[in-house]
């Protein structure tokens, strides 16, 4: 019998702690550039916000916020293709298959093109029905539809991004990432400040500061491509990259991502949507305690992205053991940054919202909602872990199912039952129970699929 305390007991705890220290440091070298990167995409939306929060009216913040809608349907939906690429090429990465690696290369950078094209063609069709079919004041459609008109030009280079953002996380590099996200969006932010203050531009000012900016990150992407992996180059063959059978294995993974994605940017199209339509004021405070959320939940996909990359390399390399104690502690990590946001939340929130506007009937009105963002880190923070678990492991179709699950069943009764009664605090209540049903569909049908085939 090995007592605790005895040799044998001593001899296990060094071993479990040496190798649970190699992973947390093989995490955090993943994690750590993804957060850092990760958190300028909201200091962005924050900086728009502040800036068009300090214009004469309200309308400013209403119009980049349905503006954003509409290109966060567009863009989101075009996710799959960062997070396809990523658990595709780390499994293959993990496999040592070179060759693979570069076909999907290949695979996205054409996906990439051909979406890009066919979102240009469509863009006034997509935004004549989407302002359409989206509630609101017409002085604030009108700045919204402006604002649309000039981001839509960036549409190539962001799609291309997203390919090749994927790809990088998928090669177990971050810091690719990083740099291309830092670079884009300081740039962002400069350009920013300069059209507003020193031109005097407003919406259209953030508009075409972030068309500038994706296009200077996307000539960075392809530089550091070259720079570091031309030698794959040589391993390509385009016959490989449209081969059909090829292909529609990356259809298939990424078909079940875009549907997932659909329904959770529509529960938050539908979220400013329904804001817009309760008043201007409303929608602003809901706009800005949205930035709240969006640092958490980037924060936490830091831990989300490295869990795309370590289980999509722990499967390719059939490890089952390190897979295990992989998303072990990557929950831990996740959880635990959840609770930490929570906590600043709850201490700091009211303070953080003058930052964000100077009109206090916009401050009265946030703070009114205040307790929802406080207790919403923590579900997000189970969710996003999950998410970035099951893109590693290309188990991609429960994912769909239990957004699908999460959205009809859950997020719209709610609100529809609540809306009456409660207002606003039902938007928030329909989008905390969202979140709560995908963390517990997710952990129920973990054992089923998160696990070494073969």
């Amino acid at each position: 019998m090995i007592l605790f305390g005895g040799p044998q007991f001593t001899r296990f705890a060094e071993i479990f702690y040496v190798r649970s220290l190699l992973m947390n440091k093989t995490i955090l070298r993943l994690a750590i550039p993804n957060i850092l990167s990760n958190l300028t995409v909201p200091l962005l939306g924050m900086v728009d916000t502040a800036l068009m929060g300090r214009m004469e009216s309200e309308i400013y913040i209403g119009a980049v916020a349905l503006g954003s809608v509409v290109l966060g349907f567009i863009y989101w939906s075009l996710g799959f293709l960062r997070m396809g690429t990523t658990g595709l090429t780390a499994q293959a990465y993990g496999a040592g298959e070179e060759k693979q690696q570069i076909v999907l290369f290949g695979q996205a950078i054409l996906v990439a093109s051909a979406c890009a094209v066919m979102v240009l063609i469509l863009q006034i069709p997509i935004a004549e029905l989407a302002f359409w079919l989206i509630p609101g004041e017409e002085t604030v459609k009108v700045l919204a539809k402006e604002y649309f008109y000039i981001r839509i030009l960036a549409a190539p280079a962001t799609i291309g991004l997203y390919a090749l953002h994927g790809w990088f996380l998928g090669m177990q590099n971050a810091r690719y990432p990083m740099i291309l996200v830092i670079f884009s969006n300081v740039i962002n932010v400069a350009l920013n400040v300069y059209f507003v203050f020193e031109m005097g531009m407003k919406a259209d000012g953030v508009a075409w500061a972030t068309v500038i900016a994706q296009y200077a990150g996307a000539i960075l992407a392809l530089i550091l491509f070259w720079h570091t992996y031309r030698q794959l180059t040589k391993q390509l063959v385009w016959r490989d990259v449209i081969d059909l059978r090829a292909l529609k294995h990356f259809f298939s993974v990424n078909a079940d991502i875009f549907i997932r994605t659909l329904c959770l940017i529509f529960v938050f199209a539908f979220f400013t949507a329904q804001s817009s339509g309760i008043d201007p004021v409303i929608l602003a405070a809901n706009q800005i305690l949205l930035q709240y959320f969006y640092t958490m939940s980037f924060a936490v996909d830091g831990f989300a992205f490295a869990a795309e990359s370590l289980v999509g390399r722990y499967i390719g390399e059939k490890n089952e053991t390190e897979l295990n104690k992989a998303v072990r502690l990557l929950f831990l990590w996740g959880i635990g940054f959840g609770l930490l946001f929570s906590l600043v939340y709850g201490l700091f929130g009211r303070e953080l919202l003058d930052i964000f506007t100077d009109q206090q009937a916009v401050v009265e009105a946030a703070n009114e909602y205040l307790p929802w963002i406080i207790v919403f880190p923590l579900s997000g923070a189970v969710a996003f872990m999950w998410d970035g678990t099951y893109i590693g492991a290309t188990a991609v179709r429960p994912m769909r199912n239990t957004l699908i699950f999460s959205t009809i069943i859950v997020f719209l009764p709610v609100y529809y039952f609540a809306f009456p009664f409660w207002g606003n605090h039902a938007l928030w209540l329909a989008m905390t129970l969202f979140m709560v049903a995908r963390s517990v569909s997710l952990t129920v049908l973990a054992k089923r699929f998160i696990r070494v085939n073969g």
